[in-house]
């Protein structure tokens, strides 16, 4: 045997052994990806976040080892369009998204679809297709019903899910929103067991904070001791101090709900430092939208959550309804402990940015929306490249939340503006967070600028019956949800007699006292009570206690 021959041999023997160690080392080199998307959660929703009386150790946790990009937009003020723009990198006009996905006979009356179109391709598909492992846990809602696809249509292969087609989870809900999280974390902690030794996605979307809010009495008895006071209170929560009769009892009840989706949070970090996979895996933390309105009456508890110092809450494209949470742990990558003020970034950013870090291609029949900013994770400064826009259809809000219909973010400025470019407003929104200063008249350049921009970007969407409908000056507010047929052999609920009955002196008004001495389950009454009382007065009408305090 020659010596060329023997080298030969002893180089091949050599990669021999390597071999399994380099499928390894290899896929280790891809970041794993972990998606926590958190419902109705305000902006100051946090104890890092300047919240008065949350307690939030993980979320602390996760800025202190992360950085906080102060500056992050939803795509949508509402769920479904919010995640649907995560998803697919496109503005949810696009797909006709114009709100919720609920029954198809309201998503007809709105002009939209049952569902977001699994032909599009989604994070998920494109990062299966790389070689990922990818999960989804806990909220769907991107579409429903006996025909809806499921989540493996869009690239998923392991999938626990709720609030779409074949829910894994079918406890009501006012049992199962307290454990909800929980039970999310055990399929996220499962998954990531299962898959550790090679790259994974997962999206890990709560129902938490969004109504109904009951959290058990261990996870009440956290904040025994909150006495909220409404002289102490920052901005966002007078307007409802005003009007609240239990503040203590709602207050509490959103902390302890929130305190519990923190601790499972915790979990879900604590397996990632066991398995030693916390330094290779992003983490990125936010909301779908701002936090639920104190007036929608079945969500009173939810209704306290913080849009901190932003006006507005969900429903509104004013800041407090857009503009949540971004949170970016990637431990050696993203900087630790930074807070970034100037950085403007939008949930359609998240396909590109995630295709860029994972090193996955992103195929031209993407188009997206939105923009790589991974050079900003990872902390370079500068301004974005492209705008930001949403539209809005709706008016379901008092009119201090309802601005005109489209909206662009363009760097410092937005500017609100209805399709026919009537009732332009331009705001300057570093140095006016809370949007309080229209300054259009002083600026008719910009103005000029952005409704060209804001204009432009709406005839670029598809024909939609829905905008066609608010251009001509109807309204597109959903049918109410029919009244659930009785069941067979069973007369339906006359609310109208169970109020005369249970108003034991006849005046017409049922106090909390007459409402508890029927009701079955002290504690739900209590927490029921305040939600049909819609004009905040401590006692119900008829007229509230048979809508249920709907308007």
């Amino acid at each position: 045997m020659t010596t060329q021959l023997r080298n030969i041999i002893k180089v091949a023997v050599f990669l021999a052994l390597l071999a399994p160690f380099c499928g390894h080392s290899f896929a280790a080199a891809k970041p794993n990806v972990i998606f926590i998307l958190t419902d109705d959660q305000g902006w100051g929703d946090a104890h890092f976040a300047g919240h008065p009386y949350v307690k939030t150790p993980n979320l602390d946790r996760l800025a202190s080892q992360g950085t906080w990009f102060k500056q992050f937009y939803v795509a949508a003020t509402v769920c479904s369009p919010s995640r649907a723009a995560f998803m697919t990198s496109h503005f949810p006009a696009r797909h006709h998204i114009h709100g919720h996905f609920a029954t198809h006979e309201q998503n007809a009356a709105r002009f939209m679809p049952d569902w977001l179109d699994p032909k599009t391709p989604t994070i998920t598909s494109l990062l299966k297709q790389a070689g990922y492992a990818t999960g989804h846990f806990g909220k769907w809602h991107l579409g429903g019903g006996d025909d809806a696809p499921t989540a493996d249509a869009y690239g998923i292969d392991d999938v626990r899910a709720t609030v779409c087609r074949d829910p894994a989870w079918t406890e009501p809900a006012t049992t199962f929103w307290a454990k909800s999280t929980r039970l999310f974390v055990d399929e996220a902690i499962r998954f990531i067991k299962a898959n550790k030794e090679r790259p994974f996605y997962a999206n890990v979307w709560t129902l938490l904070p969004h109504a109904p809010l009951n959290p058990t009495p261990e996870q009440l008895a956290v904040y025994d001791n909150l006495v909220p006071s409404p002289d102490a209170f920052p901005n966002w929560m007078r307007d409802y101090a005003a009007q609240a009769k239990d503040l203590k009892s709602q207050m509490k009840i959103f902390c302890a709900s929130l305190t519990d989706l923190d601790t499972q949070i915790g979990r879900l970090l604590d397996t990632l430092d066991e398995l030693k996979l916390a330094d290779n895996t992003i983490i990125f933390f936010s909301s779908d939208n701002g936090p639920e309105d104190y007036r929608i009456g079945n969500a009173a508890n939810a209704g306290v959550g913080s849009p901190g110092p932003l006006r507005a809450r969900k429903r509104s494209m004013y800041e407090g309804g857009i503009r949540t949470f971004g949170l970016v742990r990637w431990p050696g990558h993203v900087a630790a402990g930074r807070v970034d003020e100037s950085s403007v970034l939008g949930g359609v950013d998240w396909l590109p940015t995630i295709c860029k870090l994972t090193g996955v291609k992103m195929p031209a029949s993407v188009q997206p929306d939105g923009e790589d900013v991974s050079d900003i994770w990872l902390g370079e400064s500068r301004a974005r490249r492209k705008p930001l826009y949403w539209e809005w259809l709706f008016r379901v809000q008092g009119e201090e939340y309802t601005p005109p219909m489209l909206a662009i973010r363009d760097g410092n400025w937005k500017l609100f503006v209805n399709h026919n470019g009537s009732r332009a407003e331009l705001y300057d929104i570093p140095k006016d967070i809370a949007e309080r200063r229209n300054v259009a008249a002083e600026h008719p350049d910009v103005v000029k600028e952005l409704t060209a921009k804001a204009l432009a970007w709406a005839t670029s969407l598809p024909p939609s019956k829905a905008r066609d409908k608010v251009a001509a000056g109807e309204s597109l507010d959903a049918p109410r949800k029919p009244a659930k047929a009785a069941a067979k052999g069973k007369p339906a609920l006359d609310r109208a007699a169970i109020f005369k009955a249970w108003d034991v002196n006849r005046d017409g008004k049922m106090t909390l006292e007459e409402y508890l001495a029927k009701f079955p389950d002290k504690a739900e009454g209590r927490r029921r009570y305040p939600t049909f009382d819609r004009n905040k007065d401590g006692v119900l009408s008829e007229e509230e206690f048979v809508t249920m305090g709907r308007p």
